[in-house]
């Protein structure tokens, strides 16, 4: 094991794939004489060429369309759009068409894409680059969409991600990137995509969470523990498919469940989870289902606002306690 930040842990993944790999290329804005503006694909320029690793004219629209059209010509693109913000402009090339092209195909076209994105919420960079919408994409079956909350997992599910024949959407948290540092693995590793984990085991509550939160959550379980509730924090990592099955087994053992998210509480991915959960395990329940996440308005541009305007550990136990004690 090695300690490495979670922007390393990216960089090292899209290294070791393109080695493994000459299929792969990568492209997006700043991605190669920068090395990626938050340096996530430093050094690949130099160590693959031009042929490789390519800078893009500002266009969200061209970038995800040459991946489309990279893939069926047997490439295997990995797209960079530098704000998640920005991927709604892409949104026709993501969803009309990469999403169904196997589907409407009877699986004989192959569509091997990961779009990297970032979204910037904690790093002051304002309200049209900061959001994250992870659930929009619940309604785009055919796009698998990933948020890894550590630096292990961001290595393991990004080389996942490059070795499926469908398209990814891999969401990364830009707070993250050289914020967390965590032990990643000596050897060839993937963490499989649609698989949750149990991040810390717990008997009184089940803390589903992903991506930035999952730090957020496992800060709050040890609050909790010291006022003796035993949370069991559930990293979801894979939001398009949701382990739901690990979901319902967590919440069967602990009987309540709080989700912490980063996307906003109105029809976010703790929507999905609560009703799905309440379809599945609602006799198991011993008290409603509770959601924290972002409220409904825009991320505010000043630091003060926007630290309270987001989930905190403080904020999880608060809720947890809650549920446990009524």
């Amino acid at each position: 094991m090695r300690q490495l930040t979670y922007a390393e842990a990216l960089n090292e993944a899209l290294r070791e794939e393109m080695k493994r790999d000459g299929s792969i290329i990568i492209f997006g804005e700043d991605v190669a004489a920068a090395g990626g503006v938050y340096r996530v694909t430093k050094g690949l320029l130099e160590e693959f060429g031009p042929e490789r690793v390519r800078d893009t004219p500002i266009s969200e629209i061209a970038i995800v369309g040459m991946a489309i059209g990279a893939s069926l010509m047997g490439l295997r693109p990995v797209a960079e759009i530098m704000y998640m913000d920005f991927v709604y402009i892409a949104m026709d090339q993501l969803v009309t068409h990469a999403a169904k092209l196997r589907f409407m195909s009877g699986g004989q076209l192959k569509l091997p894409f990961v779009v990297r994105t970032q979204y910037s919420l904690g790093r002051a960079h304002g309200a049209q680059h900061s959001q994250f919408f992870p659930s929009a994409f619940l309604q785009a079956p055919g796009l698998k969409v990933v948020a890894p909350g550590t630096p292990r997992d961001a290595k393991g599910l990004l080389k996942a991600a490059l070795r499926q024949d469908s398209p990814v959407l891999f969401i990364e948290c830009g707070y993250l990137y050289h914020r967390l540092r965590g032990e990643v693995p000596d050897q060839d590793y993937i963490t499989p995509l649609g698989r949750a984990e149990i991040k810390r085991r717990g008997t009184d509550i089940t803390i589903a969470c992903f991506s930035r939160t999952v730090q957020e959550a496992l800060r709050a379980a040890d609050l909790l523990s010291a006022e003796g509730i035993e949370a069991e924090v559930l990293d979801l990592m894979t939001l398009q498919p949701i382990d739901f099955e690990a979901l319902f087994g967590s919440v069967k053992r602990t009987n309540r469940l709080l989700v912490a998210e980063d996307d906003i509480v109105t029809g976010g991915i703790g929507a999905e989870l609560a009703a799905r959960a309440a379809e599945e395990t609602l006799d198991y329940l011993d008290a409603p289902i509770v959601r924290v996440g972002s409220p409904p308005m825009p991320v505010p541009f000043s630091p003060e606002l926007e630290k309270r305007y987001m989930v905190s550990a403080e904020a999880i136990a608060a809720a947890a306690k809650r549920l446990v004690r009524g």
